[in-house]
């Protein structure tokens, strides 16, 4: 999928994306890349496959979302560009992932998007984060123990 299949697409759905909303995935792609190449984000780095896998695979308009072992910020910053006023946490194992995502929501200008170092299994005892998101987004889906137990 080109970039411009990609904007079709999601005009087709309703959301006819800004310049500046174009140019934020233009750049994640390009830093993506880039990031890649130092500490193996993604297999999938050929424009037209991420475009397709990895931004458009996940986009699913929501009010507040968790995204836990983000890696490479999919799919909580392809969902975060195209809903602006969403509220993304991210948390993940690894610190120079939370340093690259950091950087890259800086890059793009992003605001209402928090990250946190650490694994799944301790937030998930934090009341703070119990039962807090609309959306909770895992790979593997087995690590998330968010219950409202």
């Amino acid at each position: 999928m080109t970039p411009e299949d990609f904007y079709m697409a999601l005009k087709e759905l309703g959301f006819d994306l800004s310049q500046k909303q174009k140019d934020q995935f233009q750049r994640y792609f390009e830093l993506l890349v880039e990031w890649n190449e130092k500490i193996n984000l993604t297999a999938i780095t050929d424009k037209d496959e991420v475009f397709l896998k990895h931004f458009y695979d996940s986009l699913a308009p929501v009010l507040q979302l968790l995204d836990i072992g983000a890696g490479a910020g999919f799919p909580s910053l392809p969902i975060k560009i195209l809903c602006p006023n969403l509220d993304v946490t991210i948390i993940d194992s690894l610190n120079k992932r939370i340093t690259f995502l950091n950087f890259l929501s800086d890059e793009l200008g992003l605001s209402g998007v928090h990250f946190y170092h650490g694994r799944a299994e301790d937030f998930g005892q934090d009341k703070a984060f119990r039962a807090q998101f609309d959306i909770v987004t895992a790979v593997p889906l087995h690590v998330c123990k968010f219950s409202q137990n």
